[in-house]
């Protein structure tokens, strides 16, 4: 069936702007050429420069040369999503002692058109584990929530189909047409899924349901025949799994509604960023997306009114942008309220959702490195030494050389100090206590009581100052990189010959840009890291 066209008070270039959006989130690694946008979308390759342009500025891509890849910011649009609902924020925990109690993948889904939509994973690491994503579509009649959906009464009717990303079905699979598997869900009230996906993976869903008895999700135990056949997963688990559900629904039955938070995120910007842009900046685009950022915790629907007084716009413009994304799928419209639906997950948010913190970092930190013209790493804290994760390499002549993966003892680095100095002391001090503290350098601190003394000193300012004592002639500056609780999970540094810069230059010059890097790392932490587990 082809699409409906838009109506005649859509937005052209929002319209435009999402399916640039949309093609690079099907691109591998979120990534493509300009020349690739224009062909995929069949948009003028002026069209597709303007777009990108502001996507750029917005924050949601970035740019290398021709090359535009999906950025972490566009994951508020997701986030905007998952907040309105609440569910991985309440149900999640649930879901996760669920897996830690049957040492299986434990997933929640959400019904969306024809498919289910995965709001939250709880994943077992092994060799055969689960690709699934945060944001991934499934379609209905190859899952296990999928009948249960369908079930579910004044549901839309799903159209079984095979959908071209995924394998053919596997001739092992459940033979039941989705009618017949949809009756026996409606009958039993739990489901299966007999490798239907693809051979050996096998799922067991049960429904959750709100006060009012409306399935709200589904939630899923998800196996391998080498551990489970379909018929031993549901006897062995279902009990367990609906022990959970039923957990769930008293969570959401004394769970009171959220309250608005009091910060708003408003458009205006756009005003004066199309100023400065000039024609490069589409104005009608960043304005639209800004509209799903207005849905969020505690305004899981809003009046236009609302949604107006949310972002800053006027109210035609508000109008008529809620008018398209509802076009595109991205609301549902109830009488005079709007509300945001799970296909805003189709927008970067499942390929965004496996970024590790190095992937976050490395491009932050090749633009320290262009802006200092000395190198810029990123490393983590493994036992008693610091593991470089991510780096950008000046071409100096004279440079530091060092690879990601390298080990360097933590208490003679500068990143080390930072990592050991967001320790709790008493976890500090027994880390220290074991090593032994040898002079790399006639410089290096290996006395532990003035060690204490400097690792203080480094929690109370914010970074630490290296000089000589991992090798003679080199000077590194780090600083901390916090998570949303404000714990330090990495540390970032600019490092340079010693002759270079001295101490005092390197606080007054180096330490602002190390700082400001570090901030961008965190922003794109904290939008990253809401719902999907970011790893280090």
């Amino acid at each position: 069936m082809p699409p409906l066209p838009p109506p005649p008070e859509a937005v052209g270039p929002l319209i435009r702007g999402i399916a640039v959006l949309r093609e690079l989130t099907a691109a591998p690694g979120g990534r493509r050429s300009l020349g690739e946008l224009s062909r995929t979308t069949g948009l003028a390759r002026s069209t597709v420069d303007r777009i990108v342009a502001t996507l750029a500025r917005i924050g949601y891509v970035r740019t290398e040369g021709r090359t535009v890849t999906l950025a972490p910011p566009l994951m508020e649009l997701g986030n905007a999503y998952l907040l309105a609902v609440r569910l991985p924020d309440l149900l999640g925990p649930h879901a996760d002692r669920l897996a830690d109690a049957l040492d299986e993948s434990v997933s929640i889904a959400v019904p969306d058109r024809d498919g289910i939509r995965f709001v939250h994973q709880a994943t077992r690491r092994r060799s055969l584990s689960l690709s699934f994503r945060i944001g991934d579509l499934l379609p209905a009649d190859r899952t296990a929530p999928g009948p249960l959906f369908a079930a579910d009464g004044g549901r839309p009717a799903y159209e079984p189909h095979d959908w071209p990303v995924l394998p053919p079905r596997p001739a092992a699979a459940d033979p039941r047409s989705f009618q017949q598997r949809t009756e026996q869900a409606g009958r039993d009230g739990w489901s299966v899924d007999d490798q239907l996906i693809e051979p050996g993976l096998v799922a067991l869903a049960a429904p959750v349901r709100d006060v009012s008895g409306r399935q709200v999700c589904a939630v899923s135990v998800v196996s391998h025949t080498s551990r489970h056949s379909a018929e031993d997963l549901r006897a062995a688990l279902l009990p367990d799994l609906l022990a959970a559900t039923r957990e769930m629904e008293q969570e959401l039955s004394r769970s009171e509604p959220a309250a608005p938070k009091s910060e708003w995120a408003t458009a205006a910007w756009t005003t004066d960023a199309k100023q400065e842009a000039g024609a490069d900046f589409v104005e009608s685009l960043a304005r639209g997306l800004s509209v799903l950022t207005a849905f969020g915790t505690g305004r899981p629907s809003l009046t236009l009114s609302a949604v107006a007084q949310a972002t800053g716009l006027p109210r035609a413009t508000a109008r008529r942008a809620l008018i398209t994304l509802a076009h595109l799928g991205y609301i549902a419209q109830e009488g005079r309220e709007f509300g945001i639906t799970p296909q805003v997950l189709d927008l970067g948010f499942a390929p965004l959702s496996r970024l590790t913190l190095p992937q976050l970092a490395q491009p932050h930190l090749r633009d320290l490195c262009a802006q200092l013209h000395d190198s810029a790493s990123m490393a983590v804290l493994d036992g008693a030494d610091i593991r470089y994760t991510a780096r950008a390499a000046s071409e100096r002549i004279m440079a530091v050389r060092i690879t990601v993966g390298t080990r360097l003892p933590a208490y003679a680095t500068a990143m080390g100090r930072v990592l050991l100095a967001g320790l709790p002391v008493e976890q500090r001090a027994d880390l220290l206590a074991a090593e032994d503290l040898r002079p790399l350098t006639p410089h290096t601190v290996t006395d532990r009581a003035e060690l204490a003394a400097q690792l203080d000193r480094v929690a109370a300012e914010g970074y630490a100052l290296v000089s000589d004592e991992l090798e003679e002639g080199l000077r590194s500056i780090a600083v901390p990189v916090r998570d949303r609780e404000g714990r330090t999970v990495a540390a970032v540094n600019a490092a340079m010959h010693s002759h270079r810069h001295s101490p005092e230059q390197t606080r007054a010059d180096i330490l602002p840009a190390l700082r400001e890097t570090a901030a961008r790392i965190e922003a794109d932490l904290r939008i990253a890291g809401r719902f999907a587990s970011v790893q280090g």
